[in-house]
């Protein structure tokens, strides 16, 4: 939509991500991201740490599941969402404003760390019975080949070239 504010934010999960649903029945997940910059000060020759942000963050419906079983307190992740304000009044009657993160991708970070995918089947996610993967990507039995989906090519289509041409040469 126009006129949203898209962010990415790189940062740490402060806790074990939150799974809710609501009265009408959607799957909501929260999780706060700390991101803390780091500046290298050249006066003494070490990195200093800047002051942190917290963002409060919330993914719905598919995504939300997915996040409550994939990601835990401690991981590097990579969040990309629309930025969105919301004031409330607060017990003691006071009014705030907070800004939160609708959550639209949301991965980790592969920068100190490994991971294995595993893809959710369409009917799977709309059914909401998520099993921790279908049958992966490029190969309909990962159990052949040891459980790894990415080891054989999927042969499919080959995007941006005719049948039968070869690939431009640099």
């Amino acid at each position: 939509m126009a006129g949203e504010t898209i962010i990415t934010i790189i940062g740490n999960l402060t806790a074990d991500p939150e799974l809710r649903t609501t009265s009408q029945g959607s799957a909501v997940c929260n999780l706060t991201i700390a991101s803390t910059p780091r500046v290298w000060n050249r006066q003494n020759g070490q990195y200093e740490d800047g002051q942190p942000l917290f963002l409060r963050c919330s993914a719905w419906r598919d995504l939300a599941q997915h996040c409550a079983q994939s990601l835990a307190k401690g991981m590097r992740v990579i969040a990309q969402g629309r930025l969105q304000q919301r004031s409330y009044q607060a017990q003691d009657g006071s009014n705030r404003t907070v800004l939160e993160l609708q959550i639209d991708d949301i991965g980790p970070s592969l920068r100190y760390a490994t991971t294995q995918v595993s893809r959710t089947s369409h009917t799977q996610a709309q059914q909401g019975a998520y099993t921790g993967g279908a049958t992966g990507y490029g190969n309909p039995n990962p159990t052949a080949t040891g459980g790894d989906p990415w080891s054989t090519p999927d042969n499919g289509p080959v995007y941006g070239a005719a049948q039968g041409e070869e690939e431009p040469e640099f």
